[in-house]
């Protein structure tokens, strides 16, 4: 079964740049793929598999373009629901451009980043393993993880936009084996056929195999990811960080991504330099007193201006900038 249907200009506020919104590392998710002019993803609508594919011309008032499918039926409402909460279209940019404007460092920001939007989960779990992997890893290495684990533990469909695959549930992570072989002992031609080996490692995961497993575990037995909705950010935060291999900047991401917190502010050592250099003279700031800086001044907004002040950075040069500043 397929449905068809627009998302016009009017039902959202502010401008959308699908592409760099997908396409910006949030670690809700992989990136979706592309097909033709089309984004394509396997998602989760109303307990039933359903593969959405997405097309819009950046930052203009055209239409949102959506083709759903789906082998059980599902009413249209609630496809575009998932489709309106995925891409942040519920934000008001025009409420965030205003806040951006009302402070000269942040304003260069919005021409840099127009239309970047919270690109957040679908399934919690997910944000969270992918949110684990993501740690000290680079966005298409944690991307290239997260869909091997889907290809080897995920339940498989073939549709229209050609082979996709569900993420696996915790109950099946709590019980994949850590490692098939020791790769360090395995003979040279053992390892070429590693892609069909059956364990987290060949997913390329690395060390944080053992905190995938025991996360599933935790997520199973002793924290309800549902109930993490409903609670307020402290208390949030707090809950996250009892799941192992959560650290601050995971936690936050799984909080502003997975969730929407807004309140969220992830800090590494590029967002404590990128914040060092606009507040701070650039003088060492630890992370945890540039996290409490950006809650502070940036309030419900922490986690956009996070999200534009990393991706100003990136493509204005200041990232350039910083790091040949660092290795000098």
């Amino acid at each position: 079964m397929k449905t068809r249907f627009k998302i016009e200009s009017h039902e959202y506020k502010g401008p959308f740049d699908l592409d760099l919104t997908i396409n910006s590392g949030q670690t809700s998710q992989p990136a979706w793929s592309k097909n033709g002019k089309y984004f394509q993803e396997l998602i989760d609508v109303d307990n039933k598999v359903c593969l959405v594919k997405i097309a819009h011309k950046s930052n203009s008032d055209k239409p949102i373009d959506v083709i759903a499918e789906f082998p059980e039926k599902i009413d249209k409402k609630f496809i575009k629901s998932e489709i309106m909460e995925i891409f942040g279209l519920n934000d008001d940019l025009t409420k965030l451009y205003d806040f951006l404007k009302d402070d000269p460092k942040l304003e260069p920001a919005i021409d840099f980043c127009k239309g970047l939007r919270l690109f957040k989960a679908n399934n919690i779990f997910e944000s969270v393993v992918c949110s684990i992997t993501s740690a000290h890893n680079s966005i298409r290495q944690w991307n290239r993880a997260i869909r091997l684990l889907k290809e080897k533990w995920g339940d498989k469909y073939e549709l229209s936009g050609g082979t996709f695959y569900s993420f696996p549930s915790s109950h099946i992570l709590a019980n994949a084996p850590e490692s098939e072989f020791d790769e360090g002992k395995c003979d040279p031609e053992l390892l070429k056929s590693r892609h069909i080996w059956k364990d987290l490692r060949s997913c390329r995961v690395g060390y944080r195999a053992k905190y995938i497993i025991q996360a599933s575990k935790m997520v199973q037995n002793e924290i309800d990811l549902e109930k993490i909705r409903n609670m307020d950010y402290k208390t949030a935060f707090n809950t996250i960080l009892k799941i192992p291999g959560v650290g601050p900047k995971v936690g936050d991401c799984i909080l502003l991504y997975g969730y929407g917190f807004g309140k969220a502010f992830p800090v590494d050592i590029w967002i404590s330099r990128i914040v060092s250099r606009l507040y701070f003279n650039s003088q060492s700031v630890s992370n945890s007193k540039t996290k409490s800086f950006g809650i502070e001044k940036f309030g419900n907004y922490a986690g956009y201006t996070q999200l534009y002040l990393f991706h100003y950075a990136r493509k204005s040069g200041l990232m350039g900038e910083l790091k040949q500043k660092n290795e000098t």
